[in-house]
């Protein structure tokens, strides 16, 4: 184990240097989101009664289609997100993924991202919204939609954040149709808007809120500050708080690291979900994308996500706008990159690739390690072992997870900040260890025989059929959702006016 340590800190160290010896970043005023100003004002997550209520002042059109004309290379280029069609599954490229999942919706089915344009196509075909049959049924709740797109904020202000969250998701199926486009980010009926000018916006009160808790009031923001912001609409870690109304809630009321995170949901006791080998209270990180980014070079150096994947460019008549196809920078290199770096196009893709590589493989160790102490947990448990007996190592196993769930959910954190990605998952390792040498005292003195034996977990359908998941049952259940109750949420968005011409592709 001392030789493994050894290891990792060996490669933090050189993956720091390599950071250190890259080219020249722009010389801006830097960010720090992971400071907390403890004068801030709000340093709680809201309580019941405490949610906005609706707020008939604020309109929201929702509806994309409708800014085509007024901004056409703006709205092309975010169409032109439809251009990323795969969606690949995630857990069947990596089973472990289906084990580490146990007992949460995520281990029937997980995809890599894609473009912005299917976003409201891939909540409803992902089986782990299930296949409800009316607005009461399914498995999810409202906050499912929460990231999905404009009509979200249109319907809090409408409904009120109470009125919005209560319930299942199925309930805003005909209501929540337009993808993530104008109006989750600009002020669509202000008068700057008008004059093109950008008119940033936050209007979802639970994001106003999470900036308001790192003491960078959104109002209040800089310009910088403000483009960074309108991404932390989705590109965060949240979590559904049970206790008001499911509705959501940035955890970062201590700030934004993975250990400050921990230490607020250990101290409010939160759990996403027990889990179904080892009865862990587990977390289950969503992509905490801003947090990442706001404590690598990029972010310290105010380098937003608008500079590096929304970059200004020319078009074919000569003028500059900001292009809104949202995806890989090296795709505008000369836009994105060379604004700041001297290094070539394939130099740096070189050593992205490199920081990828490294991570993904003591990712994949920490993955390991997880498995493992699930599965030895059960044998505790099936052997006679007590709760009070495994509460240490339950509370390792939790923490250990969400390191790992921090790294490999966090979009792009090989380019964010590699080296923060190397001591949460070097932390994480720690914690796995800790975890199991509890478990192998736990099992010697329950006299099982060590090593336990492990399933084979080597493909998906091993890895489903070792968890108790039947898939192809899910399947066909989508499948008729998809086929019967899609396309009357369409016919009755269409009757509202929220489609105009285009419905969410069917895949």
């Amino acid at each position: 184990m001392d030789i493994f340590k050894k290891t990792l800190s060996l490669l933090i160290f050189s993956f720091l240097s390599l950071l250190m010896a890259q080219g020249t970043l722009a010389d801006t005023q830097p960010i720090d989101a992971s400071k907390v100003d403890t004068q801030a004002e709000i340093k709680y997550a809201p309580k019941k009664g405490e949610l906005a209520t609706p707020n008939p002042d604020l309109k929201i059109d929702s509806v994309n289609e409708k800014f085509a004309e007024k901004y056409p290379r703006q709205y092309d280029s975010w169409k032109s997100t439809n251009k990323s069609t795969a969606a690949d599954s995630a857990i069947e490229q990596d089973p472990r993924m289906i084990v580490l999942w146990g007992g949460y919706a995520f281990a029937k089915d997980y995809n890599k991202p894609r473009g912005h344009y299917y976003a409201i196509t891939d909540v409803r075909n992902i089986l782990r919204t299930g296949a409800p049959t009316d607005a009461n049924t399914g498995p999810q709740p409202m906050a499912c939609w929460t990231c999905k797109g404009p009509d979200v904020p249109r319907l809090i202000a409408e409904w009120g954040e109470e009125g919005y969250f209560t319930g299942k998701w199925a309930k805003a199926g005909a209501e929540v149709v337009n993808s993530i486009g104008c109006a989750d980010c600009h002020d669509t009926g202000s008068k700057d808007f008008a004059d093109g000018k950008p008119a940033l916006r936050i209007a979802r009160p639970h994001v106003l809120r999470a900036l308001e808790a790192i003491d960078k009031p959104f109002e209040q923001s800089d310009r910088t500050d403000q483009r960074a912001a309108v991404c932390a609409n989705c590109h965060v870690e949240y979590y559904f708080d049970k206790t008001n109304a499911n509705n959501v809630v940035f955890p970062w009321y201590k700030g934004v690291d993975v250990d400050s995170m921990e230490k607020y949901y250990d101290e409010i006791g939160f759990k996403d979900w027990e889990h179904s080998l080892s009865k862990a209270p587990m977390l289950k990180t969503q992509h905490p994308d801003f947090e990442t980014w706001s404590m690598g070079t990029h972010g310290k150096n105010g380098v937003t996500c608008i500079d590096c994947h929304m970059p200004k460019v020319q078009g074919e008549d000569g003028k500059v706008y900001t292009n809104h196809q949202i995806g890989n920078p090296f795709d505008a290199f000369e836009s994105t990159c060379a604004k700041c770096h001297d290094q070539s196009k394939q130099t740096l893709k070189q050593t992205v690739a490199n920081h990828k590589k490294d991570i993904k493989e003591v990712m994949i160790k920490l993955e390991d390690q997880l498995v493992s102490a699930h599965f030895e947990a059960k044998a505790a448990w099936d052997a006679g072992a007590t709760q009070d007996e495994m509460k240490d190592a339950l509370q390792a196993i939790r923490h250990a997870q969400w390191r790992w769930d921090y790294s490999a959910a966090s979009h792009g954190g090989h380019m964010h900040a590699p080296d923060v990605m190397l001591k949460v998952i070097a932390s994480g390792l720690d914690r796995a260890a800790d975890a199991r040498r509890e478990l192998a005292i736990i099992l010697s003195r329950h006299e099982v025989k060590q090593p336990i034996d492990y399933p084979d977990i080597s493909s998906a359908e091993k890895a489903w059929k070792v968890m108790g998941i039947d898939i192809e049952k899910e399947r066909q259940a989508k499948d008729e959702f998809i086929k019967t109750i899609v396309p009357e949420w369409n016919k009755e968005a269409k009757a509202k006016g929220l489609l105009i011409n285009d419905e969410p592709p069917v895949k």
